[in-house]
C-alpha cells in the first residue's frame, strides 16, 4: 500500500466521522444555547446517548440538570419524564400496574412513567430498594413486566439519575 493510498483512506475516514458526528454537534449546540456552563454534563449526556447507556449525575440543586435533560429529549424529539424518587414510592408508581375495569370485568395495563424515552430519576438514593431494583431491571433489560405481560422499552431509552 502506498503512502498516498493510506493518506486518502485517512481522509475518507475523517470525512465519514465528520459527517456522522454533525447531528450530535447540532444537538449539543441546541442544548448548550439553553444550559450554559455545564459542559461536563452535556458531554456526558451525549456519550450516554451515543453509547446507549445511562448516567448518574451528581451535583448541588440548581445546576439545570432537569432543564438539560428536558432539552436533550426535545432535541431528539422523544418523550421525557422526570420521576421524583421518595421513600414512599412503589414499583407500580414507576413501571405501571394492572387496573380493573368494572365495565367489562377485565384488567388493563396502565403503563408508568418508565415508558418514556428519556428518564430523569431524581434523587434515586431516596427510593426504597424495591423501586431501585425495578428501575435497574428496566435499565439493564430494557423491558418491563406488568402482571404476566412483558413490554419492551422503546429506543432510545436513557436514564439519567441524580442523588
Amino acid at each position: 500500500m502506498s503512502a498516498s493510498t493510506t493518506h486518502l483512506d485517512v481522509q475518507q475516514i475523517g470525512a465519514r466521522v465528520e459527517s456522522a458526528s454533525a447531528p450530535f454537534r447540532q444537538l449539543h449546540d441546541q442544548v448548550h444555547r439553553v444550559v450554559v456552563g455545564q459542559d461536563g454534563l452535556l458531554h456526558g449526556m451525549m456519550i450516554g446517548l451515543l453509547a446507549n447507556g445511562h448516567l448518574l449525575i451528581e451535583g448541588v440543586p440548581g445546576l439545570a440538570k432537569t432543564t438539560a435533560v428536558a432539552c436533550l429529549a426535545e432535541g431528539i424529539h422523544t418523550r421525557f419524564q422526570r420521576i421524583q424518587f421518595t421513600p414512599d414510592l412503589l414499583p407500580a408508581d414507576l413501571i405501571g400496574t394492572l387496573v380493573y375495569q368494572p365495565s367489562d370485568g377485565q384488567f388493563v395495563v396502565k403503563k408508568g412513567p418508565i415508558f418514556s424515552n428519556i428518564i430523569l430519576a431524581d434523587e434515586i438514593n431516596r427510593a426504597p430498594a424495591k423501586v431501585q431494583s425495578a428501575l435497574l431491571e428496566a435499565m439493564q433489560e430494557r423491558q418491563v413486566t406488568i402482571g404476566k405481560d412483558t413490554f419492551p422499552l422503546e429506543a432510545p431509552f436513557l436514564v439519567l439519575a441524580t442523588q
